[in-house]
């Protein structure tokens, strides 16, 4: 069987079908980079790597584009109040975006196209535009008249007035419509711009996608994903722009959209100070705590962010790591990735079903846990590790993820549980559970067993 995922177009769940089986290609749209990404930009980067990890196990090549949107208003804004040219605050905030999704298990794109380097490429597409009747030059703008497009509104299914209402478009004396769009805009000493037939200037954020898209995937690519909230009035004009620009091909084929993240059932907003940074939560959690939750939804529901959520990530983490390190030892020998389990891929081929395909690790885990056969504990073991590599879960050494972070503590630990085990040996119980007690103290859970004393941080 193959994948099935939700169409945002269609209104309904299709089998996926690419154009080319040799070639899939995905464009998702990535950061635009003047401040650290909050929880709810970490999802959709979460949410398209396992789609792309999913597509690959189907398809031999898969072309997976995830933009940088390093010019925009927000990114001058904050070059101007620094006194610096905006690459000093897109290449800052970059970095930090790359760094903190790697911790989430993000893997790179296959390519991640920047805004800046595609000017030409968007000064063209704003010609062909112009040349066939769908935009205009006004005062130094250029527009995309949306009337001259019938079927703008397609994939938000608003009708005009409410579209017009909803975009928090600029009133402007030379738009023809209320709607129209901006193409291109002129830019002004200390704003980054330029030239173009229409002057000094700077693209429309719409326009960036789309250009890029072209270039590096065709003129049609086979799913265009990203956040709800880009749906209207983004992903609808993408849609208008490209269309038009193209000869009325098709943008994209299938639309996938994420749904939103709330703190605590609050919307995240930065008047409300909730609004939850990813580079922050990282130096609190493990990136796969945190990557759980954002997979414990579905992602085309809301997912609530709370930490009890986070909380109960890392214990169900502890759990399966403690059983793969137990089972290994119980196998006389390390386990190693197999193949994923025919459950778990068929709940993420069914528009990424990661609650269920979740719930098939976590009962995984505990078969595996009252395993005693040796070919059962290497079967299993293979299985559960296999799941994880394609989810993104389970990529740490087990001793090492229960010990946590490692410290220049860790000797000191590992000589009081030593001390302990010798003072249980001499029958001095009083001292053992002394040393118990002080360790505890440390937030040391000791795991007592046949094979001598282990402990993990945390309990």
């Amino acid at each position: 069987m193959g994948i099935r995922i939700y169409n945002t177009l269609a209104r309904e769940k299709q089998t996926f079908e690419p154009q080319d089986p040799a070639r899939v290609t995905l464009y998702a749209c990535g950061p635009t980079v003047y401040d650290y990404a909050h929880i709810g930009n970490a999802r959709p980067a979460v949410v398209f790597d396992l789609l792309r990890r999913v597509l690959e196990r189907h398809y031999p090549r898969v072309d997976y584009a995830r933009n940088i949107t390093d010019v925009d208003d927000k990114i001058n804004a904050s070059a101007a109040a620094e006194g610096v040219p905006i690459d000093v605050i897109s290449s800052r905030f970059e970095t930090a975006y790359l760094e903190d999704m790697g911790a989430l298990g993000v893997a790179p794109p296959t390519m991640d196209p920047h805004a800046t380097a595609h000017i030409p490429q968007m000064i063209a597409m704003i010609q062909q535009l112009i040349d066939s009747g769908h935009a205009y030059a006004a005062e130094g703008h250029v527009l995309f008249a949306i009337e001259t497009y019938p079927r703008y509104g397609a994939l938000s299914r608003r009708d005009m007035d409410d579209m017009v209402a909803g975009a928090r478009v600029e009133v402007a004396p030379y738009k023809r419509h209320g709607g129209d769009f901006v193409l291109w805009k002129p830019s002004v000493d200390p704003q980054p711009g330029w030239d173009s037939p229409w002057g000094w200037g700077r693209p429309g954020w719409h326009l960036e996608c789309s250009a890029m898209a072209a270039e590096h995937l065709g003129e049609t690519i086979d799913i265009h994903g990203g956040g709800q909230d880009l749906v209207f009035p983004h992903h609808e004009n993408e849609i208008a722009q490209s269309v038009c620009a193209h000869g009325g091909k098709p943008f994209a084929r299938y639309w996938m959209h994420n749904g939103f993240v709330t703190a605590d059932a609050e919307k995240m907003s930065k008047s409300l100070g909730n609004t939850l940074i990813v580079h922050d939560l990282l130096k609190q959690h493990p990136g796969e705590a945190l990557r759980y939750v954002l997979l414990s939804a579905h992602y085309r529901k809301p997912l609530d962010w709370s930490a009890e959520a986070i909380e109960q990530a890392r214990r169900t983490l502890d759990r399966m790591y403690a059983v793969l390190r137990d089972a290994a030892a119980r196998a006389g020998e390390p386990l190693v990735a197999t193949t994923p389990g025919e459950a778990f891929t068929a709940a993420l081929d069914d528009d990424l079903g990661t609650p269920e395909a979740l719930a098939e690790m976590n009962g995984l885990a505990r078969r595996l846990g009252n395993a005693a056969d040796r070919d059962d504990i290497l079967a299993l073991g293979g299985e559960l590790l296999a799941n994880g590599e394609l989810i993104g879960l389970l990529r740490e050494d087990p001793e090492a993820w229960l010990k946590g972070d490692a410290g220049d503590d860790d000797d000191a630990i590992d000589a009081l549980v030593r001390e302990r085990d010798e003072a249980r040996a001499a029958r001095d119980f009083q001292r053992a559970d002394a040393i118990r007690d002080e360790l505890d103290a440390l937030g040391i859970t000791l795991e007592d067993s046949a094979e001598g004393t282990r402990w993990r941080r945390g309990r």
